[in-house]
């Protein structure tokens, strides 16, 4: 490893350590001070560069806040946060009191976030992991799994409803913006936003507008009682959310691995092809040709959400396309949605394409790139053999971190960072990078 490289390992391996909490590891010194989701996943991943068994203790300390659903919950609070630090806290989700579902001894969110979790244990497989983790991950995640192909898609479609624009984990994409602007808030309980006190520029973070329908939808859920029947029946924010979706598959085939590793049995790995093909068939249904890609449905009006973002490129994360919709998929990747945008400090895909007119490129994910987003898209391409394409996205990558460090995103055309620095999934990105086999 070049000593430029081993400097910027030692740093990533700093910031893990710095915002490591004992068993599991906070986003972000001070923004995010609980355990997300999937960013608990993408840590993993680095950390099992480290330490197989302490990548699989960050896993573990999501399976316990597992809803008896097979819900994976986008945040587990940590109880040591003094009140206000963070908003909102776990009083006003309240899930506990409004659901048997909820665990019991630990304090969670309502909602889930995308499912990378497969993907992480099969990862910490691949850096030395053997079956006996095998066996103990692949219940929780058939469960995690079996909940979004049930529960989230009771149509059998093959894609997943989600209920919050915090589900996708693109909070504030233009992805959600035509579904928002119907919804219209009521009596909202008040409230003081946290995030503001922690990035002193506004315009980095959503605005005040979209933070009042998050909360109006938090509140819609929480009269709910977090009954996915009930959500579904009335509820104003429902979208088939295809980069979710494309996550969900690609996930299913990392399932596949650690069951045949664990040596369960031929039906329950039939279940699994099975969610899997469902999966691809959905992300065919949510082709557009004019897009070159898959784009989100609208459920309550039925129609497909016309915008220009990431998302577009879905089906390159799920794999297994056909060679004339890969190549259209590597064309729009090339072209000005993708890399092709002269303007761009590096070859990184912007959140939103410079030719949406929802793109922002200072604020969170309506343009920004994501060094989390450019690992993801670099895993799919190297699974799936455009070696080229994957080897100069991870250089990218590995350019844009050392030459800002581990923000947790970054104003595409000037490469300034933006939102939370020493950012833990941008730390633990890196270290999957430069140990990559290939680099």
């Amino acid at each position: 490893m070049a000593e430029a490289d081993s400097a910027l390992w030692a740093r990533a391996v700093e910031v893990l350590r710095e915002n490591d909490l004992g068993g599991w590891t906070k986003a972000a010194p001070s923004l995010y001070p609980h355990q997300w989701s999937w960013d608990s996943a993408f840590i993993a991943i680095g950390l099992a560069h480290l330490s197989v068994e302490r990548a699989a203790d960050e896993l573990r300390s999501l399976f316990r806040a597992q809803w008896a659903t097979g819900m994976i919950p986008h945040i587990v609070f940590n109880p040591n946060v003094p009140p206000g630090a963070y908003f909102p806290d776990a009083a006003r989700w309240n899930c506990q009191a409004l659901t048997d579902a909820a665990p019991r001894d630990v304090a969670t969110s309502g909602i889930c976030q995308p499912p990378v979790h497969a993907i992480a244990a099969w990862r910490i497989v691949e850096a030395g992991g053997d079956a006996a983790w095998a066996k103990e991950c692949f219940p929780r995640l058939v469960a995690w799994h079996r909940y979004l192909l049930t529960a989230r898609d009771p149509e059998r479609s093959g894609l997943v409803t989600i209920y919050h624009p915090w589900e996708s984990g693109m909070d504030n994409s233009p992805r959600w913006d035509a579904v928002m602007d119907r919804i219209v808030v009521g009596d909202l309980p008040p409230y003081e936003r946290a995030d503001l006190k922690h990035v002193a520029d506004p315009s980095q973070r959503p605005t005040a507008a979209e933070y009042d329908r998050y909360l109006w939808l938090v509140e819609w859920l929480k009269r709910a009682h977090y009954d996915d029947a009930v959500v579904q029946r009335d509820y104003p924010f429902l979208v088939k959310d295809v980069f979710f979706s494309a996550i969900l598959v690609a996930a299913n085939a990392a399932l596949t691995a650690l069951g045949q590793m664990a040596g369960v049995g031929e039906d329950e790995l039939a279940e699994i092809d099975e969610w899997t093909t469902r999966g691809r068939a959905g992300l065919t249904s949510a082709w557009r040709d004019n897009a070159q890609g898959a784009l989100d449905i609208d459920v309550n009006n039925g129609g497909p959400i016309d915008v220009k973002t990431m998302a577009a490129f879905a089906p390159l994360i799920a794999g297994g396309l056909d060679m004339d919709r890969r190549d259209a998929q590597m064309r729009r990747w090339d072209g000005p949605d993708g890399l092709g945008d002269e303007r761009l400090r590096g070859p990184v895909p912007p959140s939103t394409s410079p030719r949406d007119p929802g793109f922002q490129p200072r604020r969170y994910w309506r343009g920004p790139t994501w060094p989390v987003m450019n690992w993801l898209f670099w895993w799919a391409l190297r699974r799936d053999g455009a070696s080229q394409a994957a080897a100069a996205l991870r250089e990218a990558g590995l350019d844009q971190v050392r030459a800002v460090g581990f923000a947790e995103y970054v104003e595409p055309f000037t490469g300034v960072p933006l939102g939370s620095l020493d950012q833990s999934w941008t730390a633990a990105v890196v270290l999957d990078w430069l140990a990559a086999a290939d680099a």
